[in-house]
């Protein structure tokens, strides 16, 4: 019996990020999934590392390349009407979840039990947390790049994300603002500067 779940994993490339916007570079979910992990990862060394944390730097990175897979089912629908109120979230999380089942549906029960835990994350973990920042830093590194490239369609985007990311008050997030994020507005003269 042939089983979908890595084909559906493969269409993330096809679902586009930002659909309410003009962007100089499209950028597809499955992209923006591997940069996730890439932060997220980040984070939790952060938390750890620097801070005395106790994060599994596995679980975030796994939760984060899994985060947007329900979308290969119900395509990216825009933060503006995902979170214009309650009533729609609730009915749009409802949603993922059951796109989620259905995606896990198209594994073999064996290898549904080990990916199950990452396709349905625990939204009350601490991994889980991180994995969100870094999807907001993530959306504010997009608003960056656009606005390096003269875009001011993201300038709005650009301040609420930073106003959010920043109220999350988490350390390893303030830490990975503060170090690593002015290096993304550098061009690739000036980033090879500090290693040439």
């Amino acid at each position: 019996m042939p089983y979908n779940f890595y084909a559906f994993m493969d269409r993330m490339k096809y679902i586009r990020r930002w659909s309410l916007m003009r962007s100089v570079r499209e950028e597809n979910i499955m992209e923006h999934s591997q940069q996730v992990a890439f932060i997220a990862h980040a984070l939790a060394i952060i938390e750890n590392k620097i801070f005395g944390g106790n994060v599994d730097s596995q679980k975030c990175v796994l939760y984060a390349i899994y985060h947007e897979c329900p979308e290969v089912i119900t395509g990216d629908l825009p933060t503006p009407i995902k979170y214009f109120n309650r009533s729609i979230t609730g009915a749009y999380k409802d949603i993922e979840g059951e796109a989620c089942e259905k995606l896990l549906s198209t594994l073999p029960e064996e290898i549904r039990e080990e990916l199950a835990p990452y396709v349905k994350a625990d939204t009350s973990s601490e991994e889980w947390k991180i994995v969100k920042a870094a999807d907001r830093l993530s959306a504010y590194i997009k608003c960056l790049e656009e606005r390096r490239c003269g875009n001011t369609e993201f300038e709005k985007a650009e301040k609420s994300i930073r106003d959010d990311v920043t109220s999350r008050n988490m350390r390893s997030v303030n830490y990975f603002i503060e170090n690593f994020i002015p290096a993304y507005t550098l061009t690739l003269d000036e980033l090879e500067k500090g290693i040439i």
